[in-house]
């Protein structure tokens, strides 16, 4: 099992780190879609590295409302409902990070949606504000799935793993 985070500093390294890879995940997945390439044939096997350069100019800032967002509730909420499905004391710790990590996307998808939509469609788009409920349902359906494949299969790994190799002993003494 790969270390967790055992100290504010470390919790803030980890809490980066996720962060960052979710939000140029997502943004990745959601440049793709704004570019067009799922309504190809082919959908997204016809990505170009295009792609990877736009997610990185958007995931450069959308990772710091990641972060402040998670911070804020997003963490604390997808705890608490995991709390209430599983506990370290009676089930597996692989299964308890699943269903922690996926508690957490369940909070964080409407949440990062919500952002999205207000920040993308309706302030740089011009969307009306009227319509920002059907823009935000419409972000969250479009979302959700791959924010928890993304987080389950990728993000939460990778982090888990970069953060065990070089972060695991940041703070203590």
């Amino acid at each position: 099992m790969q270390a967790a985070p055992k100290n504010r500093i470390q919790g803030i390294i980890f809490g980066i780190l996720m962060s960052v890879t979710m939000a140029y995940g997502m943004e990745v997945y959601n440049v793709a879609w704004k570019m067009g390439f799922p309504t190809l044939p082919g959908g997204f096997s016809t990505m170009t590295n295009e792609v990877f350069l736009e997610a990185l100019f958007e995931a450069a800032y959308m990772w710091i409302f990641v972060f402040i967002f998670s911070n804020l509730w997003g963490n604390r909420l997808g705890a608490g409902l995991a709390g209430r499905l599983v506990g370290p004391e009676r089930d597996n710790p692989f299964f308890c990070t699943l269903v922690r990590n996926g508690c957490t996307v369940l909070v964080m998808c409407p949440t990062m949606s919500l952002a999205a939509s207000i920040l993308f469609n309706v302030v740089l788009a011009g969307a009306s504000p009227v319509q920002l409920p059907a823009i935000w349902v419409g972000t969250l359906i479009k979302n959700f799935p791959m924010a928890l494949l993304w987080n389950l299969f990728a993000a939460g790994p990778l982090s888990r793993l970069i953060f065990s190799k070089y972060f695991s002993h940041v703070g203590e003494k």
